[in-house]
């Protein structure tokens, strides 16, 4: 199983962010655009796992997610790793929050501590909106940058859960189906 876990926006945030980039979609057709059913927060990639690790993983983060209480992703601004003028991912911010911060740190010390490895990456939250694989032609870079400083996109979106989510991976692109949900605040 390829699983990873994140916090899940609600269908209406998937619709209204998938409404406000539809100009940057045009401006780069050639990029992979996430489908509207796959928006999310990622918060730790494990990559293949075996058939026992959801019931593992789950009984694991059972406790952080006990000690958190639900919280508020603040959605908005625009960009790309590295860069609008090379961009890999482009993606949709969410403003920095501490205990988000401390959150996504204790689910990496927690999960290294039980064998699964650590991200030696920083912590960016963000959501991908879509990826590049070539190197995108110069002109359509500039029109995916002015079409990005145009979304005015601002949201909110409480989140209540951690989402353990297994990824298949298919030629139409991944099809996720969570596996496991770990309510925050013990709710």
């Amino acid at each position: 199983m390829r699983l990873f876990l994140a916090l899940e926006l609600s269908p209406r945030e998937r619709r209204a962010i998938c409404q406000a980039i539809a100009p940057m979609r045009k401006a780069a057709p050639e990029a992979s655009w996430v489908r509207e059913e796959n928006l999310h927060l990622s918060i730790k990639f494990f990559g293949e796992q075996p058939d026992t690790a959801p019931g593992e993983l789950t009984n694991i983060l059972a406790a952080i997610a006990t000690a958190q209480q639900p919280i508020d992703l603040r959605i908005s601004g625009l960009g790309a790793f590295p860069n609008l003028r090379a961009p890999r991912v482009v993606w949709m911010g969410v403003q920095h929050d501490p205990r988000l911060e401390l959150m996504h740190h204790d689910i990496e010390a927690t999960c290294a501590a039980n064998g699964f490895a650590l991200d030696a990456r920083a912590f960016r939250p963000h959501i991908t909106l879509a990826r590049v694989r070539d190197e995108m032609p110069l002109a359509n870079a500039r029109a995916l940058a002015v079409a990005a400083r145009a979304v005015g996109y601002k949201g909110v979106q409480q989140v209540a859960a951690l989402s353990l989510l297994e990824s298949t991976l298919t030629p139409a692109g991944p099809r996720y189906t969570q596996v496991a949900s770990i309510p925050l605040g013990g709710s």
